[in-house]
């Protein structure tokens, strides 16, 4: 039961931090497509590493799955941990970026 709990939070952790890579991919995108989109490059660079971190962390906690209920339980605190991190990263920047419309 331990371990189905442990997956179901790994995998949860890993679409927060894929989420919030996408979106970074997509600010990014948009930026260098448009004139004057610098500063917002810039901003999303410097946000590359918590994305890569959140989702590298992630991805360990859904391996650590495989092993026995000690590793279920270390599993869940990290994933819990950085999937808490992805989500928060992604509203930060969703909220520095929202358009009014």
């Amino acid at each position: 039961m331990i371990n189905l709990i442990a997956v179901v939070v790994a995998i949860a952790s890993v679409l927060a931090a894929l989420g919030h890579v996408g979106y970074l991919a997509l600010l990014n995108n948009a930026a260098n497509k448009r004139a004057g989109g610098a500063p917002v490059a810039q901003y999303v660079r410097s946000r590359w590493a918590v994305a890569g971190g959140t989702t590298a962390a992630s991805l360990l906690a859904w391996l650590l799955t495989a092993g026995g209920p000690t590793m279920d339980v270390i599993a869940i605190l990290l994933a819990a941990g950085s999937g808490a991190v992805a989500v928060k990263a992604l509203q930060s920047t969703q909220e520095k970026y929202r358009s009014g419309g």
